[in-house]
């Protein structure tokens, strides 16, 4: 474990948050010479004590161990303590580019059909994230980070083309949920919004699934991955297209009554 870059980040951390290390070592139920050890690197912290720190300044172990935060930007650093470590085992920090509003709230950014393009280069760039239109959801939680996207084609009917679906920036991909629907920035294809089967842990891949039984399956790598944003709501002015099969099984049922009820008729006569 690389000790010295963990010394020197979890002092730099305490620091900038105007902590002592009675405060630290009291939240973190431990004697302050052992914080204080650790902050010298002259003690290495056991796995309990990682994952106390990690809990504490809400920062990935990885990150702290690993990554030197002292030469980060302070907008990058700043985006990280408050909680946008997407840090992911084989891969470098990444820092989402994001937005606040006057109030300093997150914005929820919009990326169009005509901005899908330039988001696949950009997404990372501050300065892109900046021109793109904002907006508020009131009913949605202030303390995550959302996004909204356009999606276009008819791969997840009943959601149709051209509808906006709004996601959940997700930090960790460990917690990706099969089964669930996220939207997803990749290398090859940008923008895609699918059902997806997490198969991180043992393929390193992605499976995934449209919800029109039109398209089939198909897997991506997590190096194609950029970033995951977890289906939270769309909006759109079209209907959904009506359940054909469902629709046909309703008056398959219906029939089916009838011709019950005439059954029963007949032999009361």
């Amino acid at each position: 474990m690389r000790t010295q870059t963990f010394s020197k980040n979890i002092k730099l951390l305490r620091k900038r948050r105007k902590r002592t290390q009675d405060d630290v070592a009291h939240a973190l139920e431990m004697k302050r010479s052992t914080l204080s050890g650790y902050e010298n690197n002259v003690a290495h912290p056991g796995i309990e004590a990682l994952i106390a720190f990690s809990k504490y300044y809400n920062i990935a172990i990885d990150t702290l161990v690993k990554v030197d935060l002292s030469e980060l930007t302070e907008r990058e650093l700043s985006q990280v303590e408050r909680g946008y470590d997407v840090y992911l085992k084989g891969s470098k920090l990444r820092v989402l580019a994001t937005t606040v509003n006057q109030d300093n709230e997150e914005n929820i950014e919009l990326v169009n059909e005509k901005a899908k393009a330039g988001y696949k280069s950009g997404f990372a760039d501050p300065e892109y994230i900046k021109i793109l239109p904002t907006f508020q959801l009131p009913f949605l939680s202030k303390q995550k980070k959302y996004r909204t996207f356009q999606i276009s084609g008819d791969s997840m009917l009943p959601i149709p083309d051209g509808a906006y679906v709004t996601g959940e920036f997700v930090q960790d991909w460990s917690a990706i949920k099969s089964r669930q629907a996220y939207i997803i920035l990749t290398i090859e294809d940008g923008i895609v919004f699918k059902v997806v089967e997490n198969l991180l842990q043992q393929k390193q891949t992605l499976k995934l699934h449209s919800l029109n039984p039109l398209y089939d399956p198909y897997e991506i790598t997590a190096n194609d991955i950029k970033e995951v944003w977890k289906f939270v709501n769309f909006i759109s002015t079209n209907m959904p297209e009506p359940n054909e099969e469902k629709e046909q099984l309703l008056h398959t049922v219906n029939e089916m009554k009838k011709d019950i009820k005439a059954i029963q008729m007949k032999l009361e006569l």
